[in-house]
């Protein structure tokens, strides 16, 4: 569903995925404990937050489920080539991913959950 609207003079589109987000299934992976990875930070020198919330804009839909966002606008139909982060499992995809990129790294020098990313040292080399 799109829905328009004209605030401050300009027009303004939202597109909602609400009947998609009921018909999708819950994303079963795993979140780690937010107390544990708490605990893994805790004690070292150096810790260096990284705030990663827009970065699921950089994952790619899958070419099959591309289709299942588009949305008609006057002049054309579109849909979304990245994930938006009005979809279901985008948190769990999310996770997933940054679970893999940091595998060789998480509980040793990085923390990871979702948007958020904790590097943490005991010296600056």
């Amino acid at each position: 569903m799109v829905m328009v609207k004209k605030a401050n003079g300009k027009w303004q589109m939202c597109t909602t995925y609400t009947d998609l987000n009921k018909a999708c299934q819950n994303g079963t992976y795993p979140l780690r404990n937010i107390d544990r990875l708490e605990d893994e930070a805790a004690g070292h020198k150096i810790l260096n937050f990284l705030d990663a919330y827009s970065s699921y804009n950089q994952i790619c839909m899958h070419p099959k489920n591309k289709e299942k966002t588009t949305f008609t606008t006057d002049n054309a139909n579109f849909y979304y080539k990245v994930m938006s982060f009005v979809l279901k499992n985008v948190r769990t995809t999310y996770q997933r991913l940054m679970n893999k990129v940091f595998e060789s790294l998480i509980c040793i020098n990085v923390e990871v959950y979702v948007y958020d990313i904790v590097v943490k040292s005991n010296s600056c080399e």
